[in-house]
């Protein structure tokens, strides 16, 4: 291994700040892992919900974190054949292409053996399945192409994979953060009419608007789903998306959308909340749906978007609105947590 020790943000209990310290790396690398210097990262709600233990109990603990992030390879393991050393790439959670290897195991002098996933980016070097990593061009802004590894793969990806938005179709988003922000953009571009963002925060609902929100609609102040209808009509919107995982805005989501139309679920309740809905549109023309990530193939999707990027048809740079330090990590959660960052944080090292 090319690289000995790193600063690495751990988890060591749910519910507790992050951790800083020194991590040892494995002796090697295995088949299909490669050996990835993190530029920088973004943090996305996924990672509070695994501090909050929203799934229920860690098993894995002390592990590293973070999805989403822009790298240079350094070295590469046996069978790996996608990427090679001085690439620039994209850290992703969704699978992409080439091998998916064994997740590697760290070491700390503080805490003993610590766990890590296919991708890791909380952490200044990670060991990366290969298929967790896409090439991007080396004069791409590595702040953009972090946001590939989750935000905007999966929020463009619900519009186009999960909803199949159509023209001129109405949409209303449920929570305007990092990943709704994108949805809201996704929505844009395919010509949907009207676009309706959602938010407890004006400063969100003024940037959702930037990326393309004909309508917003303050959760604090009225009461959305009266709202949503006097937009719309009282047969309801096309496409509702909830990414807050809130039962009760669940519910409210599945209310407000047609007997024809879509709910699309990305954010996930904590165990043990269940939503309880009247089933019997989803017998006829109404759709009821999670999902997974925009269903989005990194692969695929990341050199398409580039290349409306490049020919300017979308636009990415609004949608970070804050930098922090490693050291700061915990700093940065917490404003995500209070509502303070109106786009996605961007952690560099």
């Amino acid at each position: 291994m090319k690289i000995k020790t790193m600063q690495a943000a751990i988890m060591l209990e749910q519910n507790k700040p992050l951790v800083i310290d020194e991590v040892e790396f494995p002796t090697k690398l295995n088949f299909g892992q490669v050996l990835v210097k993190v530029l920088c990262s973004g943090i996305c709600g996924s990672q509070l919900g695994e501090i909050d233990g929203i799934k229920g109990q860690d098993n894995y603990l002390p592990h590293l974190l973070g999805h989403e992030g822009t790298g240079i390879v350094l070295d590469c393991g046996e069978g790996v054949t996608t990427v090679k050393d001085g690439d620039k790439v994209v850290m992703h959670w969704r699978k992409g292409a080439g091998i998916q290897s064994p997740p590697p195991v760290y070491h700390s002098n503080s805490f003993g053996t610590v766990h890590a996933g296919w991708v890791t980016t909380f952490n200044e070097y990670a060991v990366v399945s290969e298929n967790r990593i896409t090439t991007i061009p080396g004069d791409f802004d590595p702040e953009i192409g972090a946001l590939f590894g989750c935000a905007v793969t999966t929020g463009l990806g619900v519009i186009n994979n999960n909803a199949k938005v159509k023209i001129g179709e109405s949409v209303v988003i449920w929570g305007a953060g990092g990943v709704g922000l994108n949805i809201v953009q996704g929505a844009a571009l395919v010509s949907a009419y009207p676009i309706v963002a959602i938010d407890l925060y004006d400063h969100k609902l003024h940037l959702a608007k930037k990326m393309g929100a004909t309508h917003t609609i303050n959760a604090e102040r009225s009461i959305p789903e009266k709202e949503i209808i006097k937009i719309i009509g009282k047969n309801g919107a096309d496409v509702v998306i909830d990414n807050t995982g809130n039962i009760d805005i669940i519910h409210s989501a599945y209310d407000v959308t047609s007997n024809s139309g879509k709910t699309i679920l990305v954010g996930v309740p904590p165990i043990g909340n269940e939503a309880k809905l009247y089933t019997l549109p989803l017998h006829f023309e109404k759709v009821l749906t999670g999902s997974h990530g925009g269903e989005a193939k990194p692969n695929v999707d990341i050199p398409k978007y580039i290349s409306l990027i490049n020919n300017g048809r979308l636009s990415l740079n609004k949608l970070i609105t804050s930098h922090y330090s490693l050291e700061e990590i915990n700093d940065a959660i917490e404003d995500m947590r209070n509502g303070k960052i109106s786009g996605r944080c961007i952690i560099k090292y």
